[in-house]
């Protein structure tokens, strides 16, 4: 079939547009059938249904008029009686479409325009589409590209057909580029915006420097080392923890290289960013003696329920451990993902002799002794009246100096302070108008109902609406730094779980929720079955109870009879 010079054209212009967007040639095509009906629609009307078809083979145009076929017409732009229709085709139905075929369209100056426009529009969707699919995927992903300008601090990049930016926090301090330079970041967000997809770049982001040893080091392409976590203090210092799946590999080892190869293309590409590499390790207190290098580390005191720790450096190791405005710690937090707690020794020598101090100097005022019997108290690790008051006889008696009868007379007098103190606490919780119906709640001591008073919450329906960092606080972590927020219940020895199974119990005294829904699968099977049984004893109850009553009435009927 011979095709014409000007279809022949139309497809070369289809195929020119889809090379140069980098769009399928379909999407041009149809974008052209849309400028052809619109203009087409111009010169018939706009409640005209038109349609136009391109052979993408030919090139052929064609234009069709729709006509949908009715019983009755109302409006004869769209809709053609059903006796014409069967003129044309004596089967057609109501509801059938059909088709009129129209001349070709002679395109005049404004219809040109409009069609142009049309087209232009659509291959621009195509395009913006067509990016944000190619790049959505893409995000963490290590690209280069040239610098196009630089404006207000930011940077664009050219990634080939496609723009980017930098912004101007999300560059390297005192890093400067120029138009023409090249430049190498990573995609951390792609968004879809009215003005088409926006590519943003970071070269400050975490991820960015984990790619870099990934293209710098083999092992970690091919997983078999694994980087854990990654800290930065963009183009200063930074802390990344690696871990090996062989024990054959050293994991610090291969990251640094032969003679620190490869980190230094690393940091040559950070603008000379110190680089700490770090043994990950499962235990948390292992892993932050590593992550707090160079310095070195006497002592650690975990926390795990606010995932706090305690560390303790000689004092000529305060100021390493800590660096220069707090970046070392800084850094190992953020890396750890624990709050550090450093200190000195000599600190932590002076804050034990003042516990020490301290519970000695409450014993002796609890329970009316002398210094030396609260110093030998506390330091047999009694930290509270508490532990006093309920521990075993035998763990008071065996204190050097103490007998039998000692332990006996510290064990009343501790348990007459405490139900003087529960007395006074029941007094502070009358006042305060803390509901009587709380002291069924299971977990719930005299202090904290007093506590949950202070805070406002004095019925059930109150406490069973808290939510568990209501009471126990919680932590967040802004800027790489870890804030506490403290709760009602913060002071007490009271964690997260134990506080949820308060709320959960308060819910159930309430009505909130079924007490079965507080059991497991096992657990909530007996709870039926138990139910079941008690229903059962109950109805027989009723069943004696009954015939019983009937026994009675048959009684005294047949004495009325005699």
């Amino acid at each position: 079939m011979a095709i014409s010079a000007n279809r022949l054209e139309l497809l070369q212009i289809a195929d020119a547009v889809a090379r140069e967007k980098s769009i399928d040639r379909m999407i041009v095509i149809g974008a052209m059938e849309d400028a052809i009906q619109k203009a087409a629609r111009s010169r018939y009307g706009q409640e005209t249904d038109i349609k136009a078809s391109i052979d993408p083979r030919t090139g052929e145009t064609r234009l069709e008029r729709r006509l949908e076929v009715v019983e009755v017409v109302e409006d004869y732009a769209t809709q053609i009686a059903l006796v014409d229709a069967r003129d044309r085709e004596p089967e057609i139905q109501i509801g059938d479409i059909v088709t009129d075929i129209l001349p070709p369209l002679e395109f005049g100056r404004i219809s040109a325009q409009s069609a142009k426009q049309v087209i232009v529009q659509k291959v621009r969707e195509a395009e913006r589409d067509h990016q944000f699919d190619e790049f959505k995927d893409r995000v963490h992903e290590v690209i280069n590209g040239q610098v196009k300008r630089v404006e207000y601090g930011n940077v664009t990049v050219d990634l080939g057909g496609t723009e980017a930016i930098v912004r101007r926090d999300e560059l390297i301090a005192r890093e400067a580029f120029r138009p023409g330079d090249r430049i190498r970041a990573l995609i951390y967000d792609v968004r879809r915006e009215q003005r088409g997809p926006q590519i943003f770049l970071s070269r400050t982001h975490p991820q960015f420097m984990a790619k870099l040893f990934a293209q710098e080091v083999p092992e970690i392409y091919d997983g078999i080392i694994t980087i854990k976590s990654v800290a930065r203090d963009p183009g200063s210092r930074a802390k990344i923890a690696v871990i090996s799946s062989d024990s054959s590999i050293d994991p610090v080892g291969a990251c640094v290289g032969m003679r620190g190869s490869r980190v230094q293309a690393v940091v040559n590409e950070l603008q000379g960013e110190k680089i700490d590499i770090i043994p990950w390790s499962e235990d948390p207190a292992t892993f932050i003696v590593n992550a707090l290098q160079p310095a070195e580390v006497a002592k650690v005191v975990l926390d795990e329920e606010s995932e706090r720790i305690e560390v303790v450096v000689p004092n000529d190791q305060l100021s390493l451990a800590i660096g220069r405005r707090g970046q070392n710690v800084r850094l190992a937090s953020q890396l750890t993902g624990w709050d550090i707690d450093i200190m000195t020794e000599e600190e932590e020598s002076e804050r034990r002799q003042k516990e020490f101090n301290e519970r000695a100097e409450l014993f002796m005022k609890a329970l009316d002794v002398d210094d030396i019997v609260a110093q030998l108290l506390a330091s047999e690790g009694f930290a509270s009246i508490e532990e006093v008051a309920y521990v075993d006889p035998s763990e008071v008696s065996d204190i050097e100096g103490f007998d039998e009868e000692t332990a006996a007379e510290i064990q009343t007098r501790a348990n007459e302070y405490l139900e003087a103190q529960a007395q006074k606490l029941n007094e502070e919780r009358i006042a305060l108008g803390v509901s009587d119906d709380l002291l069924e709640i299971s977990g719930l001591t005299m202090a904290m109902l007093v506590a949950l008073g202070k805070d406002d919450i004095k019925t059930i329906e109150d406490l069973a609406g808290c939510a568990t960092d209501d009471l126990v606080g919680w932590t967040e972590r802004r800027n790489g730094e870890v804030k506490r927020f403290n709760g009602c219940l913060t002071g007490f020895d009271i964690s997260r779980q134990e506080a949820e199974d308060i709320i959960m119990l308060t819910r159930v005294a309430a009505g909130w929720i079924d007490p079965s829904e507080l059991l497991s699968e096992e657990e909530a099977a007996e709870y039926e079955t138990l139910e079941a049984e008690e229903d059962g004893i109950e109805d027989e109850d009723l069943a004696v109870e009954a015939s019983d009553d009937e026994g009675v009435e048959e009684a005294a009927e047949s004495e009325n009879q005699e």
